[in-house]
């Protein structure tokens, strides 16, 4: 006597859908962390410019890079651990140590090469001027037929 067998399709799923599980929460990094090594941005217009604040704390004005390219604002460097403390003695541990980049695109009337920068108490402010955006013109084109 033959034996007939049930096949459920989404019973062998579980397998592969627990693989991908795991190699997510292992290979790759999780919010909370890539939340961690880049630096919190604000981006918002005021008075006919882009002004960006981004959180830098721990870190000097000459140890920050900041590049736009293409439209792209880059903001990139790197923090030090202050002091060495024993692996063993840390109860908790949630300062970031290490370089960091953290990219924006940039509005396309953004004039990226007329950007001011300062900075003060860890956070870095770019006050990029907005070029005019230009006035669409409606043009009335006529079609001929055949």
């Amino acid at each position: 006597m033959n034996a007939i067998t049930v096949w459920r399709p989404r019973r062998s799923l579980f397998p592969l859908r627990a693989s991908l599980d795991r190699l997510f929460d292992e290979a790759l990094l999780s919010p909370v962390e890539l939340w961690r090594e880049a630096p919190r941005v604000d981006m918002y217009r005021e008075d006919g410019n882009l002004v960006v604040k981004a959180e830098v704390p721990g870190i000097s004005a000459e140890e920050l890079e900041v590049t736009v390219k293409d439209n792209i604002l880059t903001i990139s460097g790197e923090t030090q651990a202050e002091e060495e403390v024993e692996e063993e003695n840390y109860i908790r541990r949630e300062r970031h140590y290490g370089s960091f980049r953290r990219s924006l695109a940039l509005p396309s009337e953004a004039e990226g090469d007329k950007a001011e920068a300062s900075f003060e108490d860890g956070v870095l402010k770019l006050t990029i001027p907005v070029a005019e955006e230009p006035q669409e013109e409606s043009v009335k084109i006529s079609v001929k037929g055949s």
